[in-house]
């Protein structure tokens, strides 16, 4: 049986779990990932697991459902933070794609750079058609994908447009999106959550180990580069 109530709020992140869907609410601004946001989604990945929860549904407030890394506090960074930082961030991309529990993002509004990222590492992506864009924009930002984040692009992103969003690093709105297999639908703003905990329902509630290690070898080459180490 599975627990219904609030979860601890963990940076930000809001937490609410009702008829084995827990619902996460990202509500700081752009929702950018520095590392307090590291150990929030790590907490909230956790807790569903914990929880045993069937689907995980993850979405945004306002215009944005993620911006990316916090670059002001990267800039910050020694080499050494630096790189234990985007250590982390893999690792974390590595265990929300082998998540045993179905995944989705219900993506509200803007999905950019680690923020897209982080949504391509979900089991499916709801996006608002009207307003909004998904953009991988490494190439303009000046910070190369990982070889775990470009093995994480070319798995979930069919080609040509892979290759077109990370060399053009242009921006798509929710239509397009769809339309090129970015994203699983697009729908009206007010329906997006509604779609992703539909999505939820009718696909939640498998066997964790066996959907975790099926997502494994669905990707092999992308979970070897994330979570190498762990």
């Amino acid at each position: 049986m599975h627990r219904t109530g609030t979860v601890r709020s963990m940076s930000e992140m809001h937490a609410e779990v009702r008829d084995g869907i827990m619902t996460v609410t990202m509500d700081d601004g752009e929702n950018l990932i520095g590392t307090q946001g590291l150990r929030a989604w790590d907490a909230v990945l956790d807790e569903a697991a914990d929880r045993a929860v069937d689907a995980l549904v993850v979405v945004g407030t306002d215009r944005y459902w993620s911006t990316g890394l916090d670059l002001d506090e990267v800039g910050t960074m020694t080499d050494n933070d630096l790189r234990t930082f985007m250590r982390g961030f893999d690792l974390l991309l590595g265990k929300l794609l082998t998540a045993p529990f179905l995944t989705i993002a219900a993506m509200n509004g803007h999905t950019y750079a680690g923020g897209a990222l982080l949504a391509l590492a979900h089991d499916y992506r709801i996006m608002r058609e009207d307003r909004g864009f998904f953009c991988l924009p490494s190439v303009e930002v000046g910070i190369a994908f990982s070889p775990g984040m470009s093995s994480l692009i070319a798995a979930k992103l069919p080609q040509p447009i892979a290759h077109d969003l990370v060399v053009s690093c242009r921006q798509i709105g929710g239509r397009e999106a769809e339309a090129a297999g970015v994203v699983h639908r697009a729908v009206p703003a007010h329906a997006v959550l509604d779609v992703a905990i539909e999505y939820g329902h009718a696909f939640g509630g498998k066997d964790p180990e066996t959907l975790a290690s099926v997502k494994r070898r669905l990707y092999p080459e992308a979970t070897s580069m994330l979570t190498a180490g762990r």
